[in-house]
């Protein structure tokens, strides 16, 4: 069953931010006597090393161009952009917020990571560390809806789906963006996660799996609902079709449009997981999101994806195993993204973490802009 309510977005001043974030210095305790060890925090890469792409260093605290694809450096410093404020004048769309719950899933009925028992070690090897099992669960997944006052009732609207929601930052920059003229009249469909994070939960296993699965879950079981509930109509049109998100969010965001073009040509993501987080294991992916821009993106043709990508200069390391690195990561994407002639912009920030939300605050009105060049924008 679905519970339904519906707010104004004057009275949702809060803003939201990308799931995975950083852990805290002191992780719970999984039980009595047992302590995991501390995670040492990720090192300050230079945008500048070796092997890294070059990229145009900006002036601190202004934005790559929205216009223009390749590769920038922003920071040290993140000023929030003056989009992400409410201003005066700028009409304030609607958000609908309702739930789903997992029983009424057929694609994703819900599971649990399984955790480790109390007191046992974690493993030193990093191969173990892919080795995790999980249980049936139950979830309940929240959704919020995004309406622009500038809608017609009755006219296929572009759109953007959002991972890890509700996103009330995006919300935000669409109020201002849509009244200057500088995106189209777009409804956003903002989606929780199932619950759960990495190898063996809900999340992990909608975001981090390569395939066309969760964009399946969210064109079969998400979408009907919005236009059925909300009385609007969500265009066919992939190239009015877009979808971002932050870590493992970001990379589904990708799989999305990677797995089914014909429904999604734009892309953005901030600390996209392009590393190797896919549970259970495929021989076809054997290094889950790490292939797109190992194997995938550089031996298949191109597609029509157009990408905003970035990451932050103290993003995760995680395990030695060759296969999580962040920054590497959305380095090789930008490198293979070039040699294939993709459309795209890749900002590295410094200053910055993983997912880092004053990088969001500057820059995701010029992102979104980015991202949607070349759709017609009503200019009344």
């Amino acid at each position: 069953m679905f519970r339904l309510s519906q707010v104004t977005i004057c009275t949702l001043l809060a803003v939201g931010a990308f799931a995975q974030t950083p852990p805290p210095t002191t992780p719970p305790v999984p039980g009595p006597g047992a302590q995991r060890p501390v995670r040492p925090p990720a090192p300050t890469r230079d945008p500048n090393t070796p092997g890294y792409v070059a990229a145009k260093d900006l002036p601190d605290g202004t934005n790559a161009p929205a216009k223009v694809d390749g590769n920038f450096i922003l920071g040290p410093t993140h000023p929030p952009a003056p989009e992400m404020t409410v201003q005066d004048g700028v009409p304030q769309g609607d958000i609908y917020n309702f739930t789903m719950e997992s029983t009424d899933s057929k694609l994703y009925p819900g599971i649990a990571r399984d955790m480790p028992q109390p007191g046992t070690p974690p493993p030193t090897d990093p191969a173990a560390r892919r080795v995790v099992s999980s249980h049936p669960a139950p979830y309940t997944r929240k959704v919020a809806v995004y309406v622009p006052k500038q809608y017609v009732p009755g006219t296929a609207a572009p759109f953007i789906i959002g991972a890890d929601g509700p996103d009330l930052m995006l919300f935000k920059a669409l109020d201002n963006l849509i009244a200057q003229h500088r995106v189209p009249a777009m409804i956003a469909i903002s989606i929780g996660n199932g619950s759960g994070d990495a190898p063996g939960s809900e999340r992990g296993l909608e975001y981090d799996t390569m395939s066309p699965r969760y964009a399946e879950f969210v064109e079969t079981e998400v979408l009907p609902l919005v236009e059925k509930q909300y009385k609007v109509k969500l265009t066919k049109d992939p190239d009015g079709r877009a979808t971002m998100g932050g870590s493992s969010g970001g990379s589904a965001a990708l799989i999305m449009a990677w797995y089914h073009p014909e429904w999604y040509h734009r892309v953005l993501t901030y600390s996209g997981t392009y590393v190797n987080q896919q549970w259970p294991a495929n021989p076809e992916t054997p290094h889950g999101a790490w292939e797109f821009h190992d194997t995938l993106i550089p031996n298949s043709p191109v597609k029509p994806i157009r990408l905003w990508m970035e990451v932050g200069d103290k993003d995760n390391l995680g395990a030695p195993d060759g296969y999580h690195d962040w920054v590497l990561a959305n380095e090789n994407m930008a490198k293979v993204l070039a040699a294939k002639g993709y459309h795209y912009q890749f900002v590295f920030a410094r200053n910055a973490g993983h997912t880092d939300r004053t990088v969001k605050m500057q820059t995701l009105p010029e992102a979104l802009e980015y991202i949607w060049q070349g759709y017609p924008v009503n200019a009344k």
